[in-house]
């Protein structure tokens, strides 16, 4: 079963930088669509990016668009989110998905079956 394990949230002042990151463990994810998801207090969880299995194929949340930006590196088996320009309202648990059925494209909207257990983001001064 594919495992994912998230890294790199911690607590940054506004303006500030993460760089998040999401192993995969026991299988490769060259074939897997990943997504990233959020989910503060009190909110529904929010899709916030994702990458196509070859990497041709991004999206992103309006609420993110221009500050933050989805990649990765299959030689790793790691997906990774670079945030900038961080704000109090992106704090949350951030969450990475995979799912091998979407072929070139990568949902916000649609299910994903594997989850990893999530990294804490504070954005707070």
């Amino acid at each position: 079963q594919l495992q994912l394990v998230e890294s790199g949230g911690g607590l940054v002042q506004p303006g500030g930088s993460l760089r998040l990151s999401c192993a995969a463990s026991v299988f490769t994810l060259d074939y897997y669509a990943i997504g990233w998801f959020r989910q503060a207090p009190g909110k529904e969880r929010e899709g916030v990016s994702c990458i196509s299995s070859s990497g041709g194929s991004t999206n992103y949340a309006d609420s993110v668009k221009g500050r933050f930006t989805i990649s990765r590196d299959n030689a790793k088996n790691t997906v990774y989110l670079q945030m900038n320009s961080l704000k109090p309202e992106d704090t949350a648990v951030y969450y990475c998905a995979a799912d091998p059925q979407y072929g070139s494209s990568c949902p916000l909207l649609k299910p994903y079956n594997y989850w990893g257990q999530g990294t804490q983001v504070t954005v707070s001064s």
